[in-house]
């Protein structure tokens, strides 16, 4: 039995006025804000002045100036002359040239950014079965990455000549004597993406092999000790941890086709005809020849710039649905 004097003892003194009484206090009732004291993590807008004037002026000046001259008549010499509205997005939407440049694009970078990715991955692959370490014959491969393109696309042009071209020899021997794939429509697109894949396939092996290397050895050896083989091992344990990667991967490359301009200038300017003109060069051509439109041009950026978003759109959906999946 507990004594009164033992009880008195036990039970707790009144809190004085203002303070509340002890065991109500929560985790942060003590805590009173210091006046100047900021939050963890917070950056005061002096200090991040810099960096957003730096966006402003990389970013949105150039964005907001590229919309007003697609909604006025605007030429080299001339920009921002008259408000037309919309007219040069009907212009750039009716042109059956700039219709055809959007889909050659299309088809192009698709095209190209599977073959680079496929081919990246061989090769990582490959690699990545020798050892951890890129090694000189990586180091080899990556040549072509740091070429500059304007001089892929001469030597290209200078191998794919009919007299005297590096690949003379090999057409003659597979019964083709005096060809030219850069004279035909169909062989110059071919060529062109045999050019860009060539160039941009490095880049592929060099981050995939980087994402294989994030794969845990354990669950390697855990598959092993299943009875998996090399395949099922791949398929069941790599695939799914280096999917999103190559994914974003193939957005990369996705985006580095659609922006190809260097190639198409130095190797075909287009032509035969009109078979390799790409929407950067039709943007090209509409801004900087002729009639110099530069409202028009700037109209069919803003088309060209809605149709990446969609595509690279797509590919990053299927990137979040991998994403996922693996968790």
């Amino acid at each position: 039995m507990t004594s009164p004097a033992t009880a008195a003892t036990a039970a707790p003194s009144p809190a004085p006025p203002g303070v509340p009484p002890q065991g109500t206090r929560g985790r942060g009732a003590g805590r009173r804000a210091v006046p100047g004291r900021r939050r963890p993590g917070h950056v005061s807008s002096w200090l991040a002045a810099p960096s957003l004037a730096g966006l402003a002026l990389m970013l949105v000046y150039p964005t907001v100036f590229v919309v007003l001259l697609a909604v006025t008549k605007s030429s080299l010499a001339r920009p921002l002359q008259r408000w037309t509205g919309t007219d040069n997005l009907v212009d750039a939407w009716e042109s059956l040239a700039f219709a055809g440049s959007l889909v050659r694009s299309v088809v192009f970078a698709v095209v190209a950014a599977l073959l680079a990715t496929a081919l990246g991955l061989a090769l990582a692959l490959l690699l990545h079965a020798r050892g951890t370490r890129f090694g000189l014959v990586g180091t080899v491969l990556l040549l072509p990455l740091v070429t500059p393109p304007v001089m892929v696309g001469v030597a290209w042009k200078l191998m794919l000549a009919p007299v005297g071209g590096a690949f003379t020899g090999v057409f003659d021997a597979l019964g083709f004597p005096g060809a030219n794939p850069l004279g035909d429509g169909v062989g110059a697109f071919s060529a062109l993406v045999v050019m860009h894949v060539w160039q941009w396939t490095p880049l592929v092996t060099l981050l995939v092999f980087a994402a294989l290397l994030g794969v845990e050895h354990e669950l390697r050896e855990a598959a092993a000790l299943d009875g998996a083989g090399p395949v099922r091992t791949f398929t069941s344990v790599v695939w799914p941890v280096v999917l999103p990667n190559v994914l974003s991967v193939l957005l990369l490359e996705l985006v580095i086709g659609l922006k190809v301009f260097d190639l198409v200038t130095v190797v075909t300017q287009g032509g035969p005809g009109v078979s390799t003109i790409v929407t950067s060069f039709e943007i090209f051509r509409t801004g900087m020849r002729g009639s110099y439109e530069i409202g028009t041009a700037a109209a069919e950026t803003l088309v060209f710039g809605l149709l990446v978003g969609l595509l690279t759109t797509a590919v990053t959906l299927l990137r979040a649905r991998a994403v996922r999946a693996e968790g």
